[in-house]
C-alpha cells in the first residue's frame, strides 16, 4: 500500500486529487495557496480537505517508519520469520503492529522470564496442548534445583501461559471490541480530599459511572482533570466474568486437568496483564477523541472570533475601565497608532465625574474621534453609562469589546516592542481600541489559548492544540488578506509562505525604504525568494499602489491573463476592475492556461467584480439591558439581550453586560434534540435569553433560549 491508497481509503477522494495535492505539499506549497490558487490541480479541494490529506499522509509516514523499526528490532533478535515479516509489511493498523511486536518488545523482567529460566516452558507448552490429564505427575518431572515442588512448577507454567494469552492477537483484538462497546468509566472521590474547597467544583464526580462510549468530551476531560489534581480516582472496566468467559471460550478446547490450569492462567493474565493494558488503551483512545472534539470547538470558536466584524480604519477612543485605579483612556488613529493617553476617575471612590466628562469631550474633539471602545471587564457597565451621558458635538458609536487576552498582550514582547515607553495599562487600552478596528490584526498578537474561547484547553494534547490553532489563525489571516504597509510582525508571520523571520525582514525593509509601492518589491526583501513570493503575494494588499491588481486577491501569475481580458474588451486594466458590465462579457474558457484552469479563471472574475473585498461583516453596536449592572440585578424569568462569548460541547456562555457570563445548556438552546451547539449559535451572535436560575454565592447564572 502506498500513501495515496492509504489516504483514499480514509477520505474517499479521487486518486488524482490526492497525488496532485501531495505533489504540491512536497514542493513546499502552503495549504492556503493550494486551496485558493490550485483548485483545478486538486479538483477544487478546500483547506480542510487539503489539511486532512496532509495529516493522514504524515500518519502513513509514521506507520511506515514504525514498521521499519519493528522489523529491524525483531530481525536483530533472530526471530523474524517469513510469515511474521509478511504480516508486519501488510499491516497498516498501528494497534495490530504493536500486538505483533509485543512478544519481541524489550521490557522489564517478568514472571514468565523467571519461569522460562527454570526450564518450565516445555511444561507450559504441554499443558496448552490440552491433551494431558495427570498434571501433578507431569509437573513432578520438572522438579530440580530451582523448582522445589509440583505446585511451583505449575505456577511457573501458568506464568508463561498468562504471558502467551496476553500476547494472543485474537484475544487482544476482541477484548478491545468488548471495551469499546461495554466499558464503564467510574470516578470515586479520594476520601482525604473530599472536604477540601478546591474539590467541590468536582463534586459531581465523587461517585460517578457511565458507559465510556457515551461520555461527552467535556465530562471526560473534567474527570481526568479531577484525577490529575488528586481529588478522584478514575477507572475503566468491563464485566470481569464476561471478559474472562470470552477468553476461556477462545483458548480452552477441552475438559481436563490441563484446561483447569489454563483457566487459572487466563484469570491471572486478565487481572495482571490484559485488563490494565486494554483499560488504559480504551481510556487513552477516549481521551484522544475528547481532545479532538475540544480542539475542534476551540478552533471553530477562534475562527469566529478572529473573523468578527471590524469597525475599520477609524479614529478610536479606547477605555480600559476600573474603579479605584481609574479608567485608562487612549486615543488611536486610523492605523492604530497611539496619539494620546491619560487616566480619568469617574467612579468611586474618587467620583470625579464632571472632570472626567470634560476630558473625554476634549479628547473626542481634539483627536477627531469617530467611535469609542470600552473593555468589558471591571466597571465596564458603569463606564458605558457614564460615556452615554456625555453630550458630544457629533454622534458617536459606543462599543463594548472583550478584554480577553488584553493583559497577556500588554505584558508580551510584542507589546514592549510596539510601545517601549509605555506601561502595561496603556498597552492594554490600545489593544481594546485596536480589536474594535480590526479584531484579526490585534488578536493574532496574543497566544490563542489566552483568548478565552476554549474548553479544557490546558487538559488536551498541547502539541495538537498548538498545531490546530496555528492552522486556524493562518486560515483566517489568508482568507481576509493583509495590508502590507500597515501589518504588524505577528500578522505578517501568518501570511502564506512568510513565517516569523521573514516577517521581521519585511518590517525592516519597510522601515528603511518606506511603504511598498507594488507586490514585486517583496522580492527585494532579504531571503524572500521566488517560492516565498509565489506563496505570499496574492494574500497581501497594497492600497493606492502602482498596479490596481495589487489591492486584490488576483495572483501576480494571472496579471497577464487579466491584461489580455482588458485588451480584448478594448479597455485598460484599471477600467476593467469593478466593471460588472464588462466582466459579464468575458468567456472564462478562452483564458485558461496549463496552470490556471476554468475554476481559477472563475475566481479571478469574481475578484475583479469586488476587488479586495473584506469577507467580514461590519461591526454593529449592541445594547445591553440598562437595568442590569451586576449579578444582583438578575431575577428569574427576566428576558434579556446578550452576546454569545464562548461555545463548548455542553452549551454556550452569554455575555449579559455584567462580569458573570450565563450558561445556556445544550438542552436549553431550542426545542428538540441538539447534537452540536455550533449548529444553533455562533460566537458573537446577538441572542435573547431567559434567566432560569441565579446563584449569587457561586456566581453562576443559568439561562434558556426556549421561552
Amino acid at each position: 500500500m502506498n500513501a495515496t491508497s492509504y489516504i483514499k481509503q480514509i477520505l474517499n477522494i479521487p486518486e488524482k486529487s490526492i497525488n496532485n495535492t501531495l505533489q504540491l505539499l512536497s514542493e513546499d506549497c502552503t495549504i492556503p495557496f493550494i486551496s485558493r490558487y490550485r483548485k483545478d490541480f486538486t479538483g477544487n479541494m478546500d483547506e480542510i480537505q487539503i489539511e486532512q490529506v496532509s495529516k493522514i499522509n504524515k500518519q502513513f509516514e509514521e506507520i511506515v517508519k514504525r514498521k521499519e523499526t519493528i522489523l529491524k528490532s525483531v530481525e536483530e533478535q533472530n526471530a523474524l520469520t517469513a510469515e511474521l515479516k509478511q504480516r508486519i509489511e501488510e499491516s497498516f493498523d498501528i494497534q495490530e503492529l504493536e500486538d505483533l511486536y509485543l512478544p519481541y518488545k524489550k521490557r522489564k523482567r517478568t514472571k514468565a522470564d523467571t519461569a522460562k529460566e527454570k526450564g518450565l516452558e516445555p511444561l507450559a507448552k504441554i499443558i496448552m496442548s490440552q491433551k494431558n490429564n495427570d498434571i501433578l505427575f507431569l509437573a513432578s518431572k520438572y522438579i530440580n534445583d530451582t523448582v522445589d515442588s509440583e505446585e511451583e512448577a505449575l505456577q511457573g507454567a501458568r506464568d508463561i501461559m498468562a504471558e502467551w494469552i496476553n500476547e494472543n492477537m485474537y484475544v487482544r483484538k476482541n477484548l478491545r471490541r468488548l471495551f469499546q462497546r461495554k466499558a464503564v468509566i467510574t470516578s470515586k472521590v479520594v476520601k482525604t480530599k473530599k472536604e477540601e474547597e478546591e474539590a467541590q467544583k468536582f463534586s459531581q464526580y465523587f461517585e460517578w459511572d457511565e458507559n465510556l462510549n457515551r461520555t461527552p468530551s467535556h465530562r471526560l476531560l473534567a474527570m481526568l482533570r479531577a484525577e490529575s489534581e488528586g481529588f478522584v480516582k478514575v477507572n475503566v472496566e468491563v464485566d470481569k466474568e464476561e471478559a474472562i468467559g470470552f477468553i476461556e471460550k477462545a483458548i480452552i478446547k477441552s475438559d481436563n486437568e490441563s484446561s483447569d490450569q489454563i483457566a487459572l492462567a487466563i484469570k491471572d493474565s486478565y487481572k495482571r496483564l490484559l485488563e490494565p493494558a486494554i483499560s488504559n488503551e480504551s481510556l487513552q483512545e477516549a481521551k484522544e477523541k475528547a481532545d479532538k472534539k475540544a480542539i475542534e470547538i476551540f478552533s471553530e470558536n477562534l475562527t469566529q472570533l478572529l473573523l468578527a466584524p471590524p469597525l475599520g480604519e477609524k479614529r478610536i477612543l479606547a477605555i480600559d475601565p476600573g474603579y479605584k485605579s481609574g479608567c485608562k483612556v487612549v486615543c488611536i488613529d486610523e492605523k492604530g497608532d497611539l496619539l494620546h493617553n491619560e487616566t480619568i476617575y469617574p467612579h468611586a471612590p474618587q467620583n470625579e465625574t464632571g472632570m472626567a466628562m470634560k476630558k473625554i469631550r476634549s479628547m473626542v474633539n481634539a483627536y477627531n474621534i469617530e467611535a469609542i471602545s470600552i473593555g468589558n471587564g471591571t466597571a465596564s457597565r458603569e463606564t458605558e453609562f457614564f460615556i452615554k451621558k456625555i453630550a458630544f458635538d457629533k454622534p458617536l458609536q459606543v462599543f463594548v469589546v472583550s478584554e480577553a487576552g488584553a493583559s497577556v498582550y500588554s505584558a508580551s514582547k510584542t507589546a514592549r516592542e510596539e510601545f517601549p515607553s509605555y506601561d502595561v495599562t496603556v498597552r492594554g487600552a490600545v489593544s481594546i481600541g485596536r480589536r474594535l478596528a480590526d479584531p484579526l490584526a490585534e488578536l493574532v498578537k496574543i497566544d490563542a489559548k489566552s483568548i478565552g474561547v476554549g474548553q479544557y484547553q490546558h487538559d488536551v494534547d498541547q502539541t495538537q492544540l498548538k498545531n490546530e490553532l496555528d492552522s486556524t489563525v493562518m486560515r483566517c489571516v489568508n482568507s481576509v488578506g493583509i495590508n502590507l504597509n500597515t501589518a504588524s510582525k505577528p500578522l505578517l508571520s501568518y501570511v502564506s509562505g512568510i513565517g516569523e523571520k521573514m516577517a521581521e525582514n519585511i518590517i525592516s525593509y519597510r522601515t528603511e525604504n518606506g511603504a511598498f509601492e507594488d507586490r514585486k518589491q517583496l522580492k527585494k526583501v532579504p531571503r524572500l525568494g521566488e517560492k516565498a513570493f509565489q506563496q505570499a503575494a496574492a494574500f497581501i494588499r497594497i492600497t493606492n499602489g502602482k498596479n490596481p491588481l495589487d489591492n486584490s486577491a488576483v495572483h501576480p501569475e494571472a496579471y497577464g491573463i487579466v491584461e489580455k481580458m482588458a485588451k480584448d474588451l478594448g479597455i485598460k486594466t484599471d477600467e476593467l476592475i469593478a466593471n460588472k458590465e464588462k466582466i459579464a462579457l468575458i468567456q472564462p474558457e478562452k483564458y485558461t492556461t496549463t496552470e490556471i484552469g476554468i475554476l481559477g479563471i472563475q475566481d479571478i472574475l469574481k475578484e475583479l467584480v469586488k476587488p479586495g473585498l473584506d469577507p467580514r461583516k461590519a461591526a454593529k453596536v449592541f445594547e445591553f439591558d440598562p437595568s442590569v449592572k451586576s449579578i444582583k440585578d438578575l431575577k428569574t424569568g427576566m428576558i434579556l439581550p446578550g452576546i454569545v462569548n464562548n461555545i463548548t460541547a455542553f452549551g454556550c456562555f452569554v455575555d449579559l453586560g455584567i462580569k458573570e457570563s450565563g450558561l445556556v445548556h445544550i438542552s436549553q438552546l431550542k426545542e428538540g434534540f441538539v447534537s452540536d451547539v455550533s449548529e444553533v449559535v455562533k460566537l458573537h451572535q446577538h441572542v435573547k435569553v431567559k434567566v432560569t436560575d441565579v446563584d449569587e454565592a457561586r456566581k453562576r447564572v443559568q439561562l434558556s433560549m426556549i421561552f
